[in-house]
């Protein structure tokens, strides 16, 4: 057999910042599965009927089976594409391990905060069945004329090649430019 690790290739960004969209374009033109920790609650949800709220027991829960699929289907040498907020203080701890069972790239979606906030908004505000998953408290103060301030987004930091992509008008580098990053060797900035 090969020696060649697996490739982890972990797109994260602020919420709204195109990340689950550019996850799916990438596991297509790359070939690989790709997990989203929403889907992974979405999921939950559907089968629970239970939302739960960052931080508790479900959260906690899902986060957890989220990295053990992830650390399960590497270990498989399974390559793939692995999409959520990543915030540094909290996933870089299940996130570095995994760098001993795979090459692991980084893709960071960038938008001005403004932006990823009024498109999560739309979002939410386009898809009434959302709310049924997911406990978005932007989306409900946008609807009660309250908007939230901008939280604060910190990416992993990790010794990884990684690549900034600028998603606030379609993908600056393209998407080809992304696909050759999360397969090649060399390192993105």
């Amino acid at each position: 057999m090969s020696e060649r690790f697996p490739r982890l290739i972990v797109v994260t960004g602020r919420p709204g910042s195109g990340k689950t969209t550019l996850a799916h374009q990438l596991g297509r033109r790359v070939r690989c599965p790709v997990l989203c920790r929403d889907e992974f609650k979405e999921g939950y949800v559907n089968t629970t009927g239970l939302i739960g709220s960052p931080g508790d027991e479900i959260g906690r829960g899902i986060y957890h089976l989220f990295f053990d699929v992830i650390e399960k289907m590497l270990r498989g040498r399974i390559t793939l594409v692995a999409e959520a907020a990543f915030q540094h203080q909290a996933w870089v701890p299940k996130l570095e391990p995994l760098r001993a069972i795979a090459e692991v790239r980084l893709v960071l979606c960038e938008v001005p905060g403004d932006v990823a906030r009024q498109r999560h908004i739309d979002r939410g505000l386009a898809d009434a069945d959302r709310e049924r998953f997911h406990d978005d408290r932007p989306v409900r103060a946008a609807r009660e004329g309250r908007p939230l301030p901008i939280g604060e987004y910190d990416p992993p930091r990790m010794e990884v090649p990684r690549l900034a992509v600028d998603t606030s008008d379609r993908y600056r580098p393209g998407l080809d430019a992304i696909v050759r990053f999360a397969l090649d060797e060399t390192s993105g900035d």
